[in-house]
């Protein structure tokens, strides 16, 4: 037989077995239609499909990473933001996932930057600052209910940036620095009035013990006469005497 004449048959051959024998990866499924209806989910490993009356979609089930753009969004209390954030997803169904939606990666995707918008524009500018987990946790939830007709399970959501205007920016640094300020003058006035206590304190002892006040005179006579580097020769004179001589004078 000529070798011409059976290579057609031969280059047909290899085409139906490469379209009827397929192999999949542990992380990958078919999605099997036999004359345009769905007959089941295949995989992994190998499969064989019925030349021209079996076709199938190939579906991932890894997680994906999805950003979500950065979004012009208005806070409830007016401020224009720009917000951008990033989706954790994987498929959950692939029956669903090729049936029930088109296309389940851009519809994630337009869901996500809709849902987005909607839940930021819901908090106030300190809100959206301050409590980042709560709006992340509102955020899965609500992406995870609208996503599970399609099969897709969302895991997490994080809200990535959040921009503020300039005008804004420096509006919350004069704030900061006015609240540092504040603080700092509170601990330096709890701090004087806590050494007027002890001062006090230390009067109502000294004056109660006479004694007391003379070792406080000389021990605040040899530290002047210590210090500076120099030798100073002090005489210290009673206290009674001092007292004697001002009751003298009056």
């Amino acid at each position: 037989m000529n070798i011409a004449t059976i290579t057609p048959f031969i280059i047909l051959l290899i085409v139906l077995l490469f379209n009827t024998i397929k192999i999949l990866n542990e992380y990958e499924r078919a999605v099997v239609f036999r004359l345009g209806r769905f007959t089941g989910v295949r995989g992994p490993g190998l499969i064989v499909l019925i030349p021209g009356l079996e076709k199938m979609s190939r579906v991932d089930l890894r997680t994906v990473t999805m950003d979500i753009p950065s979004q012009d969004i208005i806070s409830k209390d007016n401020v224009t933001l720009k917000v951008n954030g990033v989706v954790y997803f994987r498929v959950n169904d692939p029956e669903k996932s090729i049936i029930a939606v088109e296309d389940y990666l851009l519809a994630t995707a337009q869901i996500s930057q809709t849902t987005l918008r909607s839940v930021i524009g819901q908090f106030e500018l300190d809100e959206i600052l301050s409590t980042r987990e709560k709006i992340n946790h509102r955020l899965q939830t609500i992406l995870d209910e609208q996503t599970e007709p399609w099969g897709i399970k969302v895991s997490a959501v994080e809200v990535k940036a959040i921009d503020l205007p300039v005008e804004m920016q420096r509006a919350m640094a004069k704030q900061a620095e006015a609240e540092r300020d504040k603080r700092a003058k509170v601990i330096s006035a709890e701090g004087e009035l806590q050494a007027s206590v002890k001062l006090a304190q230390a009067a109502e002892i000294l004056g109660k013990q006479k004694n007391a006040i003379v070792l406080r005179y000389l021990d605040t006579m040899k530290e002047i006469s210590t210090g500076g580097g120099k030798s100073t020769t002090f005489f210290p004179l009673p206290v009674d005497f001092l007292s004697n001589i001002m009751n003298k004078n009056s």
